[in-house]
């Protein structure tokens, strides 16, 4: 009997043997899986804004003094300057110097963050912040956020130059190149509480000159319905005489215009 009892006991025991040693190596196997995602985690690299040169304490940043560069995330300091938020630091003052590739921080810029501070700190010398009043597909589907540079585009009933007391629908482009301050009470692109909980904007603020605050309040006045048209935060470019459309100018421009994207603009994207 004993004989037939203890290769049965062996058995059972080495199958025991080899589930417990399967669940240990299976946890060991889960924590080396864990520890390995923490690296690679860890590895990963991050874009932000470094000094270009040796930026002296108390003085006012400009442009040039600042560059790209990527960082471990896990060195990366939760107040890091962000490349897309290097124009709101442009024309602001450190508090401290900043070493040569060192990435930048909020602490480092007099006032902070611009959830930090007001409005009014955010605005530069000479400049005004208007609100204007967009919505939906006029503020390109309220994916505008601070520190954006737009173009403001308007439409407008003006009386008619060929037909003595009619109205002439036009639509031009009435500022290039403006900074966006705020989307409804958000001034960060980072949204606080109340701005997620408000949800969408019906007002966007804009950074004008005085004489470009008369302008744009003259053109809600009138019942002008304002748009927004969304830049590339690098292009600085400025586009001189552009037309005014109306319906004459729609017909005569239109096929010309479809033979220039067909020939330079979609040709540069597929070369590209």
């Amino acid at each position: 009997m004993k004989e037939k009892v203890i290769p049965i006991i062996a058995i059972i025991i080495g199958i025991l043997a080899f589930v417990l040693t399967s669940q240990y190596l299976r946890r060991k196997n889960d924590e080396i899986e864990k520890r390995w995602a923490e690296l690679y985690a860890g590895a990963e690299r991050i874009p932000v804004v470094v000094a270009a040169h040796d930026i002296p304490g108390g003085s006012v940043i400009k442009r040039e003094d600042l560059r790209r560069d990527e960082i471990f995330k896990s060195s990366a300091h939760d107040r890091v300057v962000a490349p897309g938020e290097a124009n709101m630091i442009v024309g602001r003052k450190t508090v401290f110097e900043i070493k040569a590739l060192k990435p930048v921080l909020w602490s480092d810029i007099v006032g902070g963050a611009d959830d930090e501070k007001g409005l009014a700190d955010t605005v530069k010398p000479g400049m005004r912040a208007l609100s204007i009043s967009v919505s939906g597909a006029a503020s390109v589907s309220g994916m505008v956020t601070p520190n954006d540079r737009v173009d403001v585009l308007g439409t407008f009933s003006f009386p008619s130059e060929r037909v003595a007391g009619e109205m002439e629908t036009v639509t031009l482009t009435v500022l290039q190149d403006v900074t966006i301050l705020a989307v409804g009470n958000q001034l960060s692109r980072r949204p606080t509480d109340r701005a997620r909980r408000s949800g969408g904007y019906s007002t966007v603020t804009v950074e004008v000159t005085p004489r470009e605050a008369e302008l744009l309040v003259f053109a809600e006045q009138v019942k002008g319905r304002l748009v927004l048209s969304l830049r590339n935060s690098s292009d600085v470019s400025f586009e001189s005489n552009l037309p005014s459309v109306d319906f004459e100018q729609l017909q005569t421009t239109l096929p010309e215009m479809n033979r220039f994207r067909q020939q330079n603009i979609r040709h540069k994207r597929n070369v590209q």
